[in-house]
């Protein structure tokens, strides 16, 4: 009687329901956010790194060609790069008076100013002096490291220079290849440098008063838009 009654007892029992695994969620949602980590390293990775150090990070993930992980910074973001990596640098630090930095649309220009109490060249001489050698080195330091293209202009103010067949086009044109024979002295690739021009005293820093030192200057121009 007792095993009849048990086999009824079995017939009308509803079936168990199958164990849920609880935990199992976590374990997805941790893979999740793994993967989300990772990938969110490699961009950071990617934003900060050179164009050398993305390829190398391309061939270590397998890729054959260097868009597989190319991330191009925009162009206004660009430059506000590069002016904070000058303006931070030893160029500008202790060099108020003779050092200026301008910006405009695609690049920035880095001004090296001739002062009367602080010359960065001889009266009337092509060549650079003591000062204009030390801030053409400090200048090379971090042209190297920004890497963009860079044009080389010459100015002078408006007094005539004394010599015979020589005018400030010559001179200015003079300063601008010394100051490119510098930078390249101290390390920047001559593919960096875009052009040498001598503008005598046609674009004077003060236009007011054309006969002031400051208008006697080197411009390096930093090129953000082109690629070297």
């Amino acid at each position: 009687m007792a095993g009849h009654y048990s086999s009824q007892a079995l017939e009308g029992r509803t079936p168990q329901a199958p164990i849920r695994r609880l935990g199992a969620w976590k374990l997805a949602y941790a893979d999740f956010l793994t993967a989300l980590c990772a990938f969110f390293i490699v961009m950071w990775m990617v934003s900060g790194a050179s164009s050398e150090e993305r390829a190398d990070l391309a061939r270590q993930f397998g890729a054959d060609k260097m868009e597989a992980v190319s991330v191009e910074p925009d162009q206004e973001s660009t430059v506000s790069d590069v002016e904070a990596l000058l303006t931070n640098s030893a160029l500008f630090s202790d060099n108020s008076t003779n050092v200026s930095l301008t910006r405009f649309k695609d690049g920035l220009r880095i001004e090296l100013i001739d002062l009367d109490q602080a010359p960065l060249f001889e009266n009337g001489m092509e060549s650079l002096n003591e000062r204009g050698e030390s801030l053409i080195a400090l200048a090379s330091g971090i042209l190297k490291t920004i890497g963009r293209p860079i044009s080389l202009e010459g100015h002078t103010d408006s007094q005539p220079v004394n010599r015979q067949d020589y005018s400030n086009w010559e001179l200015s044109s003079g300063r601008a290849n010394a100051a490119r024979r510098g930078l390249i002295a101290n390390g920047v690739p001559d593919d960096l440098i875009a052009s040498v021009s001598g503008l005598s005293d046609t674009k004077p820093l003060r236009p007011d008063a054309p006969y002031l030192p400051q208008n006697r200057r080197l411009s390096i121009v930093v090129h953000i838009d082109e690629r070297p």
